[in-house]
């Protein structure tokens, strides 16, 4: 049988990798959030348009890909 979590009040590499993904992907969480308030506001000159829709289509497929992952 495989094992699925560590000991009651302890843990072990396994719950630590379960520990550092939910970190990086409630950071990732975070950073995309921060983008996505703050990218509108940015000046590109002349790129602004093409930057926003990009960044817009790359901060969503990060929220997909973020709350699709286990």
């Amino acid at each position: 049988m495989k094992k699925t979590s560590s000991p009651k009040a302890s843990i072990d590499l396994l719950g630590m990798k379960k520990v550092g993904k939910g970190a990086l992907i409630a950071g990732g969480a975070v950073v995309l959030t921060y983008l996505a308030e703050n990218m509108g506001s940015i000046d590109f000159g002349a790129y602004t348009a093409l930057v926003v829709g990009v960044a817009s289509i790359l901060i969503n497929f990060g929220r997909k890909y973020l709350l699709s992952y286990e």
